[in-house]
């Protein structure tokens, strides 16, 4: 298997590595990068995706049936290598598949597919839960890509901004020292629907907006292009960044962490949600590049 496979149209260019089913470059069609190069130093990771949980659980151990399995922060699926599927010239389908490994911390079958697929200037990027088994299949899965922060060498970090489809809530829930959800006390930053990207922003971890109301953001810069991130299917939003890092990250989730009293079975935790037997639960969000704002 290869490291990374290319899709691309005639306006944008993607690649996506096995490993984690995860896009590690975004190109418009006159190589102009979007996405954030990864690198270890700051952050390694690019577009991981989050399976089967979104945040931290209590402890970092997942319960189910009374019994503990140990559970990293936003689940295994960024770290493992997912099967190649399908290969086109302008899109590509990744599975995952329950394992030996992964019974020991998420003891379900299950199958996630990945589907990414360019047509013009768009991305899309399709999750599919599907649970071979005969009892409800309990999870979360969400996305994570980080955008380059400046998105053009040269454009002031503080000029950049989000600007939301609808009105958000005013308070956001904040999250304790071990990424637990802390309750709805943290004032929202937005200025009605825009969001100005800031250097201590992200002082206090990630916005989590929960439920988000809308169902695109759009960011961008004066003179830069503007990236519109929509979504289906995803319920929440986390719009998160490292202090002084040179990326922001747009995350569309269905699920969260765990609230800070709950200490109960997965299947049961707040944000998490059930696949019937046979049955399929999917998302997607949509990366739409389109030209620079005038005025």
């Amino acid at each position: 298997m290869q490291d990374q496979y290319r899709i691309a149209s005639d306006h944008l260019r993607a690649s996506v590595k096995p490993h984690g089913a995860e896009f590690c470059r975004l190109q418009t069609g006159s190589g102009q990068d979007l996405l954030w190069d990864g690198n270890p130093a700051v952050w390694g990771r690019q577009a991981p995706v989050l399976f089967p949980v979104v945040g931290a659980l209590k402890g970092d151990r997942l319960l189910h049936q009374g019994r503990a399995y140990p559970m990293p922060r936003h689940g295994f699926a960024r770290d493992l290598d997912f099967r190649l599927a399908r290969l086109t010239g302008h899109s590509c389908r990744f599975r995952l598949c329950a394992d030996a490994a992964t019974r020991a911390m998420y003891p379900f079958p299950f199958q996630l597919e990945l589907d990414f697929s360019i047509d013009g200037p768009e991305l899309r990027v399709q999750y599919a839960l599907h649970n071979p088994g005969d009892s409800d299949l309990p999870a979360s899965f969400g996305a994570h890509p980080a955008f380059r922060w400046p998105l053009l060498p040269g454009i002031p970090r503080q000029a950049h901004w989000l600007e939301f489809e609808k009105n958000e809530a005013d308070l956001l829930p904040a999250l304790d020292p071990d990424g637990l959800l802390a309750g709805p006390s943290r004032p929202s930053p937005l200025d009605g629907r825009l969001l100005a990207l800031k250097e201590d922003l992200f002082d206090q971890d990630a916005l989590i907006f929960r439920p988000v109301q809308s169902r695109a953001v759009r960011y961008s810069a004066p003179g830069a292009p503007v990236l519109e991130v929509s979504w289906d299917g995803f319920q929440q939003l986390g719009v998160w960044s490292r202090p002084g890092a040179g990326f922001v990250c747009i995350e569309p989730w269905r699920g969260y962490a765990s609230p800070e009293g709950f200490d109960g079975e997965f299947a049961d935790k707040p944000g998490s949600f059930l696949v019937s037997p046979g049955g399929t639960v999917q998302a997607q969000y949509t990366i739409k590049i389109l030209p620079p704002e005038i005025g």
